[in-house]
Parts: structure tokens; C-alpha cells; sequence
């Protein structure tokens, strides 16, 4: 959850900014911070970078989670979750990632230790997830399995 407030804060939006509202803010944002505005300020320039770089991952980052992006792929998502078991997972600071059997993976963000420790202790972690991770966390679509 850090990393959503975090992200957040750098673009100055809350959670009900749409994503053309984003894309506007980013844009602007960029016009402000791009590395080419400051030709003779090496300093000024390598901090414009690192504020650049902060604001693209940023941007991507909200983007994903976006209300409006989880309702364009909210059909392929529910069918994954209901249909596809888990395949592996693992916690990484606070992200739970699952990775599916149908290839698709997914991060599930501010999921505390305890729960990723019942997870790993129950019978069954697919249940488990539909019981207490799916609709509990903010979650996005992180990758898919490369098909042979």
C-alpha cells in the first residue's frame, strides 16, 4: 500500500482519478521534468532524470491499478481466478505474486506476512486465495508465461 500512496503523491491524485485525467497529469508532469530542459545544468539534469524515471513508473504503476483498466481485463481476470489454479506464488515486500497454470501471473498489493503464511499452510492456496486474497487487495496484472 506504501507504493500506491507513494505513487500517488509524486502525480498528486487519489484513487478516483480516471485515466485520461493520468494520462494528462503524467504528460504535463514530463513537460516539467524532462532532462532536455536543462541543457547547461548537468545537476539539474540528472535530477530531472531521476524525477522523470520516478514519474514513468509511477504512471505505469497507477495506470495498472486503475479502476477503469481492471474493468477492460475483468473478464479475463475472473475467468483466471475461478478457473485456473495457482501455479506458484511468493511475498515480496508486502506484493503477494501468483503466478497461475493458464500462464498468467498477478500481483496482490499490502498483503500482510500472516495471511502469505496461511496461504503457504493451507490444503489448498488456490481456495484459500478465492477465500481471502481475490476482491481482499488491490491486485494488477503483472505478466503471462511465454508460449512455446
Amino acid at each position: 500500500m506504501k507504493r500506491v500512496v507513494e505513487h500517488r503523491k509524486l502525480l498528486g491524485v487519489d484513487k478516483t482519478v480516471t485515466l485520461k485525467e493520468l494520462k494528462t497529469i503524467y504528460r504535463n508532469t514530463m513537460k516539467d521534468t524532462h532532462p532536455d530542459k536543462f541543457v547547461n545544468d548537468e545537476a539539474g539534469k540528472e535530477a530531472a532524470e531521476e524525477k522523470s524515471k520516478s514519474v514513468i513508473e509511477a504512471y505505469h504503476f497507477l495506470v495498472s491499478i486503475n479502476q477503469e483498466t481492471q474493468e477492460k481485463y475483468k473478464e479475463e481476470y475472473t475467468e483466471t481466478i475461478t478457473k485456473s489454479n495457482i501455479q506458484d506464488f511468493y511475498l515480496e515486500k508486502a506484493v503477494l505474486k501468483v503466478q497461475h497454470l493458464n500462464g498468467k501471473m498477478y500481483e496482490y498489493i499490502g498483503v500482510p506476512r500472516n495471511t502469505y503464511i496461511k496461504m503457504v499452510n493451507s490444503d489448498s492456496p488456490s481456495r484459500f486465495a478465492r477465500r481471502h486474497i481475490y476482491g481482499s487487495f488491490i491486485y494488477r496484472k503483472s505478466g503471462e508465461a511465454m508460449e512455446d
